[in-house]
């Protein structure tokens, strides 16, 4: 079962959540110092089983659109683990991080950036799984993806010379491709800073609203993830031909599914089989048409460190 929009955000017995639909910085601040006490993976005995799973994802341009596209792998988690399953709608990269650490959120998908900051948080959040991805417009084929800075065709702006000075969109500032990346690799290629090469930087919030902002001219430049890219093309709101690749970044790990280590291990075990298994159920497959994916593969912690790499270097 999904909530419908809009949906709230309502913790588990947690007065001091109650006050809003999303926790303050501050209130996260509380969250963070009052878990790391008590972090790690809970025993067999002490462990989760709650009797629904509350899943949620980092936001785009439209995350209701986004979520139904996932109804179909939500169906067969349901289906696989006998429970009902949640959504926690996001307003930001932080906010779903806040819900993970929290305990609020049981499975979600993160950035890889964002992935290996809630890890530091709290050592109970693990990945399982991320997706491999068929080759498309600007993704290519594999489980990982790149950060690329792209400019409007015709704006002039076709080198990343000519980029120096210009307006840059960046998408968050727990994003993989649209901020980790740029500040370390694309700083690194270029011997500046972005604050330096750049003339302004401004947050999109989306990887989508990044590429739309590009189109429309209301930033001269943006980063964004391909796969994200393709995302945008797909719904007809952009096509490869309306933008110039100035530059690429490196190959990293797509998207991490995460969840908590505190649920019990069948539980856990239930929840990673739904998504590993899903890519043989039919009723799932419109799913993977959509996402532009043959199957979801098995991830482990360490598949990330490379991300801590570029945070480390960003540091």
């Amino acid at each position: 079962m999904l909530l419908k929009p809009p949906w709230h955000f309502y913790p588990r017995g947690s007065s001091f959540m109650k006050k809003s639909p999303l926790f303050s910085l501050i209130g996260f601040g509380w969250v963070v110092v009052s878990l790391f006490g008590a972090a790690g993976v809970a025993s067999a005995a002490e462990c989760e089983n709650p009797k629904t799973i509350t899943f949620s994802m980092v936001p785009t341009e439209d995350t209701a659109k986004e979520l139904a596209i996932y109804q179909p792998l939500i169906k067969h988690l349901e289906e696989t683990t006998g429970k009902r399953v949640d959504f926690y709608s996001p307003t930001s990269y932080a906010s779903v991080m806040e819900a993970l650490v929290s305990g609020w959120v049981d499975v979600a998908v993160l950035g890889p950036a964002s992935y290996t900051q809630a890890k530091a948080m709290n050592d109970n959040i693990l990945v399982f799984a991320t997706y491999s991805r068929h080759a498309g417009h600007m993704q290519e084929e594999g489980p990982g993806y790149r950060a690329n800075l792209i400019s409007r065709a015709g704006s002039g702006i076709k080198t990343v010379e000519d980029a120096k000075g210009k307006l840059l969109g960046l998408v968050d500032p727990a994003s993989t491709s649209g901020h980790l990346l740029p500040n370390v690799a694309f700083a690194a290629d270029t011997g500046a800073t972005l604050e330096e090469y750049f003339s302004r930087i401004v947050y999109t919030g989306g990887h989508d609203l990044s590429a739309l902002a590009v189109k429309e001219g209301r930033v001269d430049v943006a980063f964004v993830a391909t796969h994200r890219f393709d995302n945008v093309v797909d719904r007809g709101d952009i096509t490869l031909d309306d933008v110039n690749v100035l530059w690429k970044s490196a190959v990293v790990p797509q998207d991490p599914f995460v969840y908590r280590q505190s649920l019990c291990e069948d539980l856990r075990d239930k929840i990673a089989q739904a998504f590993l298994t899903a890519h043989d159920v039919p009723s799932v497959q419109p799913y993977f048409t959509a996402i532009n994916s043959p199957r979801f593969v098995k991830m482990a912690d360490g598949d990330y460190d490379l991300i801590r790499d570029l945070q480390a270097k960003a540091d």
